[in-house]
């Protein structure tokens, strides 16, 4: 007698759904058929999406479903890991950041980058922000002075600190340093934000003002950002991007992802029946 069970049949990969919304400024970022290896593992599967100028771009998925792997592919972060391995395309602009002979330092300047955890520098307030100018060779105390006043007032912290830019970043509440950290990130004037869950560390109060700030550089900056929060997603997004099992399922307006998504897959995330 055969006691061999049948496979179930594999399930065929349809194109990624993409029902963005579009800005009036234009694509800062295009990817195109992008796929990464951390050695023989694949972890990302032919991506393709345009991020739009000017507007915030959510990723969201579980664990594990490449959007962190994404977010730091825009700005060459997994070039640190060993035996990766990418093959596509990333446009910033009129280049592709991938291709022969970039200026990978260069590239990181023009995308700033806030992490999971607030990483204030062992030094002053003032010298956290202005660490990108002093790293370019910028000197002058006036030029250092106006960039550091209008990066704190763009991240929303200048009248907390402004009486104490000589004090240690060690001393700020979580809240305050991840502040700071958007401050510093900009401070070098930025075309792109990525933020990688720049609010589970924080607490709630803390990381509605992390939001409201999202909300204000909107326009200034194109953001992209990682998050498990889906709520947080919803209210500060302009597109989400929902990703699973290393490909990107579904790409379109956030009002429309959460409340009349495309694919069944993106609906029964959002709605909680997975992930």
């Amino acid at each position: 007698m055969n006691t061999m069970t049948e496979a179930a049949p594999v399930r065929p990969i349809e194109p990624t759904s993409y029902h963005v919304k579009e800005g009036n400024q234009g694509i800062a970022l295009k990817i195109k058929d992008f796929k990464l290896w951390y050695g023989q593992s694949q972890a990302l599967h032919g991506i393709d999406m345009e991020i739009q100028k000017g507007q915030v771009t959510a990723l969201i998925g579980p664990s594990g479903c490449g959007k962190s792997t994404l977010l730091r592919s825009l700005n060459r972060m997994n070039d640190l890991i060993d035996e990766l391995k990418i093959d596509g395309r990333i446009d910033v602009g009129d280049f592709d950041m991938y291709g022969p002979g970039v200026d990978v330092i260069a590239l990181r300047k023009r995308m700033g980058m806030v992490f999971q955890k607030p990483n204030p520098f062992a030094m002053s307030i003032y010298d956290n922000v202005v660490y990108p100018l002093r790293v370019d060779g910028v000197t002058k105390k006036s030029i250092l002075d106006e960039v550091c006043e209008r990066s704190l007032r763009s991240a929303a912290i200048w009248d907390e600190v402004k009486d104490r830019l000589n004090e240690s970043a060690l001393g700020m509440s979580g809240g305050q340093q991840q502040r700071l950290c958007i401050a510093r990130g900009i401070a070098s004037d930025p075309e792109v934000l990525l933020m990688d869950e720049p609010c589970s560390a924080l607490d709630p109060i803390a990381t509605a003002k992390i939001e409201e700030l999202i909300s204000q550089l909107r326009g200034q900056y194109t953001i992209v950002i990682v998050t498990h929060n889906m709520q947080q997603a919803a209210r500060v997004s302009d597109n989400t991007g929902f990703m699973y099992l290393g490909r990107l399922i579904e790409y379109g307006a956030t009002d429309t992802i959460f409340t009349k998504p495309h694919k069944e897959q993106t609906h029964d995330y959002v709605t909680g029946r997975f992930g």
